[in-house]
């Protein structure tokens, strides 16, 4: 229940961020060009809010609603979320949305979009500066990588080392490197004391997506740093450094494997242990806690192998954080395309997916970078040419300044209600897909 609470806390703080940039990029603009900005919400109000306020001599009511699906300004003169009809149906006014230069109607669209993007740069610079940049070499990596099924399929093999894809070297096992391999045509690795060339099927990215297991990890022995105070190693009688051999005669080579183990039994059960401490190898019964673990910490892999620590300074984190933000954002339009696909809509996730990746315990440094890169994630589903989103408003408004013409207003209706049914379809179907892992 803690690790629950945990990782919600972040999902609400890091969205709620999101949320407040996104639309402050929107009232910015408007308020720039003079439009009157009638709503800032963060969550969205239907029939009541929670908290509401609107300043003296200010035509702007700022709130927090119940539903908390995201957030909005609503901008005089606008078809928006709001669907006011009737503000439509009267004469235009100097300080409406619909009043203004096509220009100026783009810039306050893309301003939210901006400063999303320009927020997750920001967050980059600053994470570079705070805790610069750490990293495991693959040459460092001496026990190699342990792999997923798909992967053994395609010819990897326990303890292989990646050293290039497509003859481009390979640096760390990160999203950047599994990109790299699964688009490569060739990857090198080293296996024992061997070059091993390994061709890399067409489908591969694919059956990754599909499997939901991954690629790889780095091959770390389970061995046990800590014990968490009343779990079940605890009473088993386990201490630290004692090396897991096996669970219930399942092999433990790995940290990976231990999860994997465990997935097959409920909380409560009780799992024979194969360990080998100062006492050598002997079998325990350990009780399996509420998250389905053992009740240890194993010792982290930056106690396993020499990490690189590569520290930078304000000035210097500048171009490193920045150039990290747009290599987010393109692994990410680059990984877009597997949306269209049967697999990729099946790994479609929605809150609970996104929940899941904070960490289970309280760390800053990945609250900050999961926060990045939900925020680049944002400002790039938002500029999709979608009605409903920022990114169907610009393509109306584009088509605007090409032909000189306005769209009806009967058709930015219909527009905005399909997008918005659109919108609600796929949030049904994300959400719909974390319900049914969870069954599974």
């Amino acid at each position: 229940m803690e690790t629950f609470l945990i990782k919600a806390l972040q999902l609400i703080m890091s969205l709620s961020l999101l949320v407040i940039v996104h639309e402050f990029g929107h009232f910015l603009f408007a308020r720039i060009f003079k439009v009157r900005v009638e709503k800032f919400y963060l969550f969205f109000n239907p029939w009541f809010s929670l908290f509401k306020f609107k300043p003296k001599n200010s035509d702007t009511e700022y709130g927090i609603g119940w539903l908390p699906l995201g957030g909005y300004v609503k901008i005089a003169g606008m078809i928006d979320e709001s669907m006011d009809k009737e503000q439509m149906k009267q004469p235009e006014q100097p300080w409406e949305f619909r009043s203004k230069p096509a220009w100026q109607r783009l810039l306050i669209m893309v301003g939210g979009v901006m400063f999303n993007f320009i927020l997750a740069l920001f967050i980059y610079i600053m994470i570079t500066f705070t805790w610069g940049k750490t990293y495991i070499p693959m040459q460092n990596v001496t026990n190699g990588l342990s792999y997923s099924n798909v992967a053994w399929d395609a010819g990897f093999q326990e303890g292989d080392i990646p050293l290039s894809a497509d003859g481009v070297e390979l640096k760390a096992l990160d999203g950047k490197t599994v990109r790299a391999i699964c688009e490569a045509k060739e990857v090198k690795v080293l296996r024992e004391k061997d070059t091993v060339s390994i061709a890399i099927p067409e489908d591969f990215m694919l059956k990754i997506v599909a499997s939901q297991e991954g690629f790889a990890s780095y091959r770390v022995k389970p061995i046990v740093a800590e014990l968490v105070k009343g779990g079940g190693a605890e009473a088993a009688g386990i201490k630290p450094g004692t090396e897991i051999l096996s669970i219930n005669y399942k092999l433990t080579s790995d940290v990976s494997k231990i999860s994997k183990v465990l997935d097959r039994y409920e909380a409560g059960d009780s799992v024979n242990v194969c360990i080998k401490g100062s006492n050598g190898i002997e079998f325990v019964k350990v009780k399996i806690d509420e998250n389905k673990k053992l009740g240890v910490m194993l010792k982290p892999i930056t106690e396993v192998y020499s990490p690189v620590v590569e520290k930078y300074s304000f000035f210097e984190s500048i171009p490193v954080g920045i150039k990290q933000g747009f290599e987010t954002l393109s692994g990410y339009v680059s990984d877009f395309k597997y949306i269209f696909t049967k697999e990729g809509a099946a790994s479609l996730g929605g809150f609970g997916t996104i929940g899941s990746i904070f960490p289970a315990t309280w760390n800053w440094e990945a609250f900050w970078n999961m926060t990045a890169f939900l925020s680049i994630i944002l400002a790039f589903m938002n500029i999709l040419p979608i009605p409903a989103l920022d990114g169907g408003h610009v393509l109306f408004l584009l088509y605007e300044v090409i032909t000189r013409r306005k769209p009806s207003e009967k058709f930015m209706e219909y527009a905005q209600t399909a997008g918005m049914i659109f919108l609600l379809l796929l949030l049904i179907v994300a959400n719909g897909n974390d319900i049914i892992r969870l069954f599974k």
